[in-house]
């Protein structure tokens, strides 16, 4: 048959089970009910994926050819052979059975709804930006008997309620997270205080409102974490107005406990685990390392940017404030015999020119401010997503991954002094200790068996998240395309405006106007 799939080369279960999940309609099968079907196999799910590829035209639904192709694709992988279709070219005998048990059974399949892996993070970016939108405000600086301290007003979209925090606040608050999620990417903090050195380079009412903005960036990823977002922790610092909300924070975070304790799947994480999920994590690391520094550039250059629309906007200040000076001399000009000077005249026409120059320091200082808000601030805030997870990946390998190991150790150590003891005759006491003991190791070593594949589990959701904020690039290019648009528009208008004021100025019929037309 050479691997020509139709009506007749294909056994009567592969019509059966075709019969059984087809469409009302016709004769396709939506590719959710075939996935429910590959979901009854022991396949794992690499193997499910690699077949879901291979038979997926993307449009939703499966032709009766393209399921008799599943069909064959799964029966070779329940024999241990590659989902590949070329085995299927080359067949030249009946195509193999697969094990999915009766075809009446698999009718239900059709009525039930989508069971998604909980190992698969569904949302959209649109969805995760719609979950809240947090703004932190600075309020009137409050000053005790010794310090002054800054408060911060924050208030969420979702709870539509405000709330007074100040720094303390905050850090309490991400230290808990660190301490239920250590498995996910909790963003960092701003620093409290800046560095030595810093504020040589900067105010400090520079670093206070760059500290305002960092924290605005850290609760909106927080608020709009598909985890963090349903947590008690995050509910109680948008909302509750108290002065103890340190106090109510620790408590609930002590009632709760980590996350491991808490989620219904964390022991069973390693059943949701695709087989090659180390060479996942490590191609995804890798992958996410190199945004990291490319997005790094774009912000480094997103800032330069802005900050020469600063400059432009001081110079020009000066500039028409240079005009205006030179205008303002009242002094006499001197009658020279030689030459009848329009100075006397034209100087207040100068002096007027500085209307327009402050009209272009304003306009390019709001360019500044666009291009800070708009453009640098969304590439801040998914660096600081990405440096989440960065810093995710070395808490996995130095904590989970490092205790495990010294567990393991720890074990050999004892089962060889448990050998040791066997041969040589020791008190009984001792060896019923040693049993014991290696006891409770075997205890921690599985319990932390268990913690490695959560952390995995979490690790591999949380690398879901940075693809679904990738798209967040398509943002960030149309708010730059957009603040150029617009700063170059305003400040061109403003500049004709100036263009032919001058020649209306100075335009004496000489030849005198010729440089300031188009050319």
């Amino acid at each position: 048959m050479a691997g020509d799939i139709n009506e007749g080369s294909v056994p009567s279960y592969y019509r059966e089970v075709h019969q059984a999940i087809c469409s009302r309609t016709d004769e396709r099968v939506p590719i959710s009910v075939f996935l429910r079907v590959l979901s009854r196999t022991s396949l794992s799910i690499t193997v499910q994926n690699q077949i879901t590829e291979h038979v997926n035209n993307g449009d939703g639904f499966l032709s009766k050819v393209l399921l008799y192709k599943g069909l064959a694709l799964i029966a070779l992988a329940q024999q241990g052979k590659p989902p590949s279709p070329k085995l299927l070219e080359n067949f030249i005998q009946e195509f193999p059975k697969p094990q999915l048990g009766e075809p009446k059974e698999l009718q239900s399949l059709k009525m039930q709804s989508v069971q998604e892996s909980p190992l698969i993070l569904s949302l959209t970016l649109a969805e995760l930006l719609k979950k809240d939108t947090i703004k932190v405000e600075l309020i009137p600086e409050k000053k005790g008997l010794f310090l002054k301290h800054v408060e911060y007003q924050v208030t969420s979209e979702r709870f539509t309620v405000s709330v007074y925090r100040r720094y303390s606040d905050f850090d309490v608050f991400h230290e808990l997270l660190l301490q239920r999620y250590a498995y996910r990417a909790v963003p960092a903090l701003p620093p409290k205080r800046a560095l030595k050195g810093v504020l040589t380079s900067m105010s400090e009412r520079e670093f206070i409102e760059g500290r305002r903005r960092a924290l605005g960036r850290f609760l909106n990823l927080v608020a709009r974490h598909p985890v963090f977002s349903e947590d008690e922790l995050v509910k109680i610092f948008l909302t509750f107005s108290g002065s103890d909300v340190q106090p109510k924070l620790r408590d609930a975070c002590k009632k709760m406990g980590d996350e491991f304790m808490t989620c219904k799947y964390a022991t069973q994480a390693k059943d949701y685990l695709p087989a090659d999920i180390q060479s996942q994590f490590s191609s995804s690391r890798e992958l996410i390392r190199n945004v990291h520094s490319s997005f790094q550039k774009l912000r480094d250059r997103a800032e330069r940017m802005a900050e020469r629309s600063k400059e432009n906007a001081t110079d020009l200040l000066m500039f028409g404030k240079e005009l205006s000076s030179l205008g303002s001399d009242e002094s006499p000009v001197p009658l020279l015999a030689s030459c009848k000077s329009p100075w006397a005249a034209l100087r207040h026409s100068v002096k007027g020119l500085s209307v327009e120059f402050s009209l272009l320091s304003e306009k390019a200082a709001q360019q500044g401010r666009r291009e800070e808000d708009d453009v640098v601030e969304k590439l801040n805030l998914f660096l600081d997503l990405l440096q989440s997870y960065r810093d995710l990946c070395e808490r996995h390998e130095k904590g989970v991954l490092h205790e495990h190991q010294r567990a393991l150790q720890k074990y050999s150590v004892m089962k060889r002094q448990m050998m040791s003891a066997t041969v040589q005759p020791k008190e009984q006491v001792s060896v019923e200790q040693l049993e014991s003991r290696i006891v409770q190791q075997e205890n921690a070593i599985q319990a932390m068996e268990l913690r490695n594949y959560f952390s995995l589990f979490c690790l591999h959701q949380e690398s879901q998240l940075i693809f679904t904020y990738l798209p967040i690039t398509s943002h960030i290019l149309g708010a730059f395309v957009d603040s150029q648009v617009q700063g170059h528009k305003e400040m061109g208008e403003v500049w004709q405006d100036l263009h032919s004021k001058l020649k209306s100025l100075f335009g004496d019929g000489n030849g005198r106007s010729a440089p300031l037309s188009p050319k």
